[in-house]
């Protein structure tokens, strides 16, 4: 049954060495979900400019739905300036464009119900407008919606209060290896393995379910009632990182949606990410027949050995 995920916040231009490609952490999750066959849908704001009007060409192409996508007369549409660094991104988020004004549209408020997932982070809560209108967004949703955060802490674009209120109001967390490791000190949780994070701040924010990717070395997953699994990655040639992660999630809440156990959701989230970053770009197509293939391959894998005890038997 296809299930209805909506993703809040930006939608925007990675500017990349090799040209403008369309992302955000959001859009990247939205297109992945609706590639899967879900019906993924992003609540976004872009500007009256040329890269506003390329951003509804460009999902118009993908298939995506484009009614909770509003227009901003004054502010620009969004853009990261984007240098890699062996092979690991580098981000300028240029600030005060158009998904910080996105707006509490009737649209929108009227969908929330109807929605089996919400995914969220901080870098659309930093002007108050934006905040507000999630906070809104995930109250009328109510119990029923699957409230997923990635997290995607960004150089100066979040704050303790926004991260906490987040944390507050999530079922489930998800952030790579340096976001726990940060987080574990912003916080004060003094948790000295990635185990102890992820019960720690479960139990501390009343989370349901805490996962951490671990780039080419997989995923760990921990859920609430104490079930742990860790899924090694996949050893690919790496073409551009970005994306990686948002894919994951995307194929995770997929499986998850369904029922599926921790360890086939992570194997999926694990195939997506490595896919991805297999080519340039966040949003570049993938066919179901080669997800299919590639999960069907015997693929080298990377393993954490401090996690190796936690791979399902």
């Amino acid at each position: 049954m296809r299930k209805t995920i909506l993703a809040y916040g930006e939608v925007l231009w990675d500017l990349l060495p090799t040209g403008p490609k369309l992302g955000g952490a959001p859009f990247n999750f939205a297109y992945r979900a609706h590639s899967l066959g879900d019906r993924g849908l992003i609540a976004s704001r872009v500007g009256c400019d040329d890269l506003g009007r390329r951003v509804r060409e460009r999902m118009q192409a993908l298939g995506m739905d484009l009614t909770y996508l509003q227009t901003d007369g004054q502010k620009p549409t969004g853009t990261v300036h984007i240098t890699l660094e062996n092979k690991k991104p580098d981000y300028y988020i240029v600030p005060d464009v158009a998904y910080d004004t996105i707006e509490a549209a009737p649209e929108l408020l009227a969908l929330a119900p109807a929605c089996d997932c919400i995914c969220f982070g901080t870098l659309a809560q930093r002007s108050p407008l934006a905040r507000r209108t999630l906070e809104t967004l995930l109250e009328r949703a109510g119990g029923q919606a699957v409230k997923l955060l990635d997290i995607n802490l960004r150089k100066d674009c979040f704050t303790r209060e926004t991260v906490t209120a987040s944390l507050e109001h999530a079922d489930i967390l998800r952030l790579n290896d340096e976001e726990a490791r940060f987080l574990s000190e912003f916080l004060g949780l003094g948790t000295p393995s990635l185990p102890d994070f992820c019960q720690t701040i479960m139990r501390q924010y009343a989370l349901q379910l805490c996962l951490v990717t671990l780039g080419e070395s997989g995923a760990f997953a921990a859920r609430a009632n104490g079930e742990a699994v860790y899924t090694p990655g996949y050893r690919v040639e790496v073409v551009d990182p970005c994306g990686c992660g948002d894919a994951f999630t995307a194929g995770f809440i997929h499986r998850w949606l369904r029922g599926d156990t921790l360890a086939r959701c992570c194997e999926l989230g694990n195939a997506l990410g490595a896919m991805v970053a297999m080519q340039p770009g966040a949003t570049e197509p993938i066919a179901q027949e080669a997800i299919q293939q590639f999960l069907a391959a015997d693929r080298p894998r990377t393993v954490t050995a401090d996690l190796a005890s936690f791979i399902p038997t």
